[in-house]
C-alpha cells in the first residue's frame, strides 16, 4: 500500500496542533515546520511523534510550505493546516485515491466562520489541491494565496475537509490586518499599482460580491459579516499598497 507524508507549517498554534495532529495519526509520517513558536506548539508536535524542523525566518506560505514537501520522505503528500481535521469520511477516500489512477486530488473544505459552517459566499464547496505525489508536484511561490503547481493529472474527492477558522472577533480582526499587508506586499512586488481613489470602490465591491453575487446573504448574520470582512480587508489592501507605491510605511 501507497505510505503518506502529512506536511504541516506552523508559528504558535498549541491551540489547534493536538486536534489537527490526531485527525491525521493514520499518515505514516508527519512533518511540521515551524517558524519560532514561543507557546509551545514544538513540544506538542514532537510529543505527537511529528518530525519537527525549525526554521525561524518567515519566506512566505508557498516557501515555508515547499520546505516541508522537501522533508517528505514518502511520495504521496498531503498537506494540511493547522485549523483543519480530516474526518473519518475523508480519511478513508485519501487512502482509496492513493490506489488510483490520478497524481494529485482536490478537495472541498467547509469553513467555519465565528461557529457557523459556511455553505455559501464563495466559502463552499472550495476545492483545493491537497493530495499529490511529490514527485509531480510542488508549491508556487506566492507569499499568501499559495497554491500546488501539479505536473500530471488530477480528481476530485467528495468527503469535506473541515476549516475551523476565524475562531471569534479577535480572530477576524488579527487575520484581516495579516491578509491585507500580504496582499498588498504581494501586489506590490509584482509591479501592481495603486490610486488614493482605488480602495474604496474595490471595498465596496468585494462586499456586494460576496454577499449578493456569491449568496452570503442565505448564511444570515455569518454571511454579512464575513462580506464585511471581505470589504475591510480589500480596503485596507489597497491603503497600503497605495503607500508602499507612495515610499511611505504601510498602516
Amino acid at each position: 500500500m501507497a505510505e503518506l507524508s502529512v506536511i504541516i507549517i506552523t508559528k504558535n498554534e498549541a491551540a489547534n496542533m493536538r486536534d489537527c495532529l490526531a485527525s491525521v495519526a493514520f499518515a505514516d509520517e508527519i512533518i511540521v515546520v515551524d517558524s519560532g513558536s514561543s507557546d509551545g506548539t514544538v513540544e506538542i508536535c514532537r510529543e505527537s511523534g511529528a518530525k519537527v524542523f525549525v526554521h525561524s525566518d518567515w519566506p512566505g506560505f508557498g516557501p515555508q510550505k515547499n520546505r516541508a514537501l522537501s522533508y517528505a520522505s514518502h511520495d504521496w503528500v498531503f498537506s494540511i493546516d493547522a485549523d483543519e481535521r480530516v474526518t473519518p469520511e475523508l480519511e478513508a477516500q485519501l487512502k482509496a485515491a492513493m490506489r488510483g489512477e490520478y497524481d494529485g486530488y482536490f478537495v472541498p473544505r467547509l469553513s467555519q466562520f465565528c461557529g457557523t459552517f459556511i455553505r455559501h459566499c464563495g466559502w463552499y464547496p472550495d476545492y483545493v489541491l491537497r493530495l499529490f505525489q511529490k514527485s509531480h508536484a510542488r508549491f508556487s511561490d506566492d507569499a499568501v494565496h499559495e497554491q500546488v503547481i501539479l505536473n500530471g493529472s488530477s480528481s476530485r474527492l467528495s468527503r469535506p475537509l473541515l476549516h475551523y477558522t476565524y475562531l471569534n472577533r479577535a480572530d477576524v480582526e488579527r487575520k484581516t490586518l495579516q491578509y491585507a499587508m500580504a496582499g498588498a506586499q504581494q501586489s506590490f512586488a509584482r509591479g501592481k499599482r495603486a490610486h488614493v481613489w482605488d480602495a474604496l470602490p474595490r471595498g465596496g465591491w468585494a462586499f456586494v460580491r460576496t454577499y449578493l453575487l456569491r449568496a452570503g446573504f442565505l448564511d444570515g448574520a455569518a454571511g454579512f459579516n464575513i462580506a464585511r470582512m471581505n470589504a475591510r480587508t480589500t480596503y485596507l489592501k489597497y491603503r497600503q499598497l497605495k503607500e508602499l507605491c507612495s515610499n511611505k510605511t504601510p498602516l
